[in-house]
């Protein structure tokens, strides 16, 4: 009993502090994300079938389009002058936030 004590609580550690050193901060990206309301709702649900909801999408995914966007790999005539103002710790951010609804 001990033994299996012990791998929770390191199986809980790892998770809990090893995924906090690649994780954005979840408040700051809400904070940036008043521009994507606009678009994307406040809360990451598009009420236009035309804009994607971003609530729960996996980070790693908005990571990689978010940053496709700034970087010129993606374009759009409305996202891609959006995302070249975002720093990476801002897409971190985002993408934590969207995530997280």
């Amino acid at each position: 009993m001990k033994v299996k004590n012990i791998t929770v609580v390191c199986m809980a550690a790892v998770l809990l502090f090893g995924s906090a050193v690649h994780a954005g901060d979840i408040i700051a990206g809400k904070a940036r994300s008043a521009s994507c309301a606009g678009c994307h709702g406040a809360q990451g649900i598009s009420s236009n079938p035309l804009w994607p909801n971003l609530a729960g999408q996996q980070v790693g995914y908005l990571v990689k389009q978010l940053t496709a966007f700034r970087d010129g790999g993606r374009t759009d005539p409305m996202m891609t002058p959006m995302a070249k103002t975002l720093t990476d710790a801002d897409i971190q951010n985002l993408a934590a936030w969207y995530n997280s609804l």
